[in-house]
């Protein structure tokens, strides 16, 4: 008895020699830990505002409930990773996606749908729609062709000559397994998150290039042993 109690404490001992240090921030847990809560508003700004043009850079948010109600009752409901509000009134839509599922692009435009039905409730209305991004971080590749990948796909709705049809709905995937920067080309913010999102789990410790007040708030965030049980 004594002996078997020796080898669950080595083995225990070993499982938490061998636990990341922080959070995989591809689990639902860990995307929404980082950036779905109140406390951790200004991280998704951050992030956000990298994705963005100045245009439409965000000073504040709210979260929005993320279970969204079809109009009837016999549609799909969808349930978004985070949902949220800038100040202006645009929506932004955040999903993260580790597993590869078929049809993603179909669910993206299905998912924008709500945000657009929001707008139209009963009553007198202009038409007037306000912004709409739709932003999925992807553990995966979901181009094919090696001649087609992109690590980030900007898309809108075009004319046959390719000029914006409708400018306030965006969709923006990051292929993360196409971001091979190392940290000695990081250049702007937005390589840094990316970098920080892509490498999180396997940090040590804070890399030199990471060292800033947003990302040090985001590793403490995610700092597994300052976690409860």
């Amino acid at each position: 008895f004594l002996e078997n109690i020796k080898v669950l404490k080595s083995l225990t001992f070993a499982m938490e020699e061998n636990r990341p240090k922080y959070i995989n921030p591809y689990t639902d847990f860990g995307f929404k830990k980082l950036f779905g809560i109140e406390a951790n508003k200004d991280l998704l700004i951050d992030f956000l505002n990298q994705l963005l043009p100045a245009k439409h850079e965000i000073l504040d948010l709210s979260f929005k409930n993320p279970e969204n109600m079809p109009n009837l009752p016999f549609l799909r409901k969808a349930i978004f990773d985070i949902h949220c509000k800038g100040k202006n009134g645009q929506n932004f839509i955040v999903e993260m996606q580790k597993e590869k599922i078929q049809y993603f692009k179909d669910r993206s435009l299905f998912y924008v749908t709500f945000p657009i039905q929001e707008n139209t409730a009963r009553g007198e209305w202009d038409f007037r729609l306000p912004h709409i991004y739709f932003i999925a971080i992807l553990d995966f590749k979901y181009d094919e062709k090696e001649e087609k990948k992109k690590f980030e796909r900007y898309v809108q709705l075009k004319d046959q000559d390719g000029e914006v049809f409708y400018d306030k709905l965006h969709f923006k995937f990051l292929q993360m397994p196409l971001f091979t920067k190392k940290e000695s080309e990081l250049k702007t913010r937005y390589d840094k998150w990316c970098y920080f999102l892509k490498n999180l789990e396997t940090f040590e410790d804070i890399p030199q290039v990471l060292n800033e007040p947003i990302f040090s708030k985001a590793f403490k965030t995610a700092e597994i042993s300052a976690m409860s049980k």
